[in-house]
């Protein structure tokens, strides 16, 4: 049995895994902590950590579970450059996995979008095109970035280098081999992500909807059992799929 520790347990999805894991006969909340909190005290009572608060908050998590020496499953999106180095350097030491969703569904799904990108080649045009509800403060969603660098990897490019967003006025004809981004906001959408490949008179749409959070819980409870042991190295989802 896992002793999962939350940090960011009175946010939406600290509280859905909180929900999952009271539910869950194998594995155990070992509690929370947020803002205002020491999380090093929570690693020490967890086998492993889940962080889905905000970027801010990310260096103390990874302090923590590497002064605890386990793992932490890091789901909070909005994350810059600085985030992604000090998540290079904690894995260094202890196993971590970062991911902009951890939908199993959604894993697959970037999956496909590789394998499409790889086959169908740069003459298709990729766009991404997402909902979430009112409330979510960053756009493009994590989950959208994730399908976009699934997309950049089945074309050996870099997605900063070749992304289109923001598309307004008089922007000229789309740029050979972009990625483009499009994000939608209103509601209560869980989530609603779809990537259009569009080629010469045909196109290919893979799409995910999610109906609930739990869906996300449930994956990162997963996720997060699944580090437990593990070697230490930065992981991803796939990883946990065996994709």
């Amino acid at each position: 049995m896992a002793r999962i520790g939350i940090i960011g347990s009175e946010g939406r999805m600290g509280q859905a895994i909180a929900a999952v894991l009271e539910a869950d006969p194998d594995h155990e909340c070992a509690g929370g902590a947020d803002h205002g909190h020491d999380p090093a005290e929570l690693a020490r009572l967890s086998d492993a950590l889940v962080d889905f608060s905000a970027p801010g908050a990310l260096a103390g998590t990874l302090d923590a579970a590497r002064a605890a020496g386990i793992p932490v499953l890091i789901g909070t999106t909005g994350l810059a450059a600085e985030h992604h180095a000090a998540i290079d350097a904690a894995a260094r030491t202890i196993p971590v996995l970062q991911t902009g969703n951890t939908s199993l569904g959604v894993t697959l799904l970037a999956h496909l979008v590789q394998e499409a990108a790889t086959r169908l080649g740069p003459d298709w045009d990729i766009e991404i095109v997402e909902m979430h509800h009112r409330m979510k403060v960053d756009a493009p969603s994590g989950t959208a970035r994730l399908l976009g660098e699934a997309a950049a990897r089945g074309r050996g490019i870099e997605l900063d280098a070749h992304t289109e967003s923001g598309r307004d006025g008089h922007t000229g004809r789309r740029a050979q081999g972009a990625i483009g981004f499009a994000a939608l906001r209103g509601g209560t959408v869980a989530g609603e992500h779809s990537v259009i490949l569009a080629g010469e008179q045909e196109r290919i749409t893979l799409s995910h909807s999610a109906e609930d959070r739990a869906i996300f819980a449930r994956g990162a409870v997963r996720g997060a059992a699944w580090l437990v042991g593990r070697e230490a190295g930065r992981y991803r989802m796939e990883d946990v799929l065996g994709l």
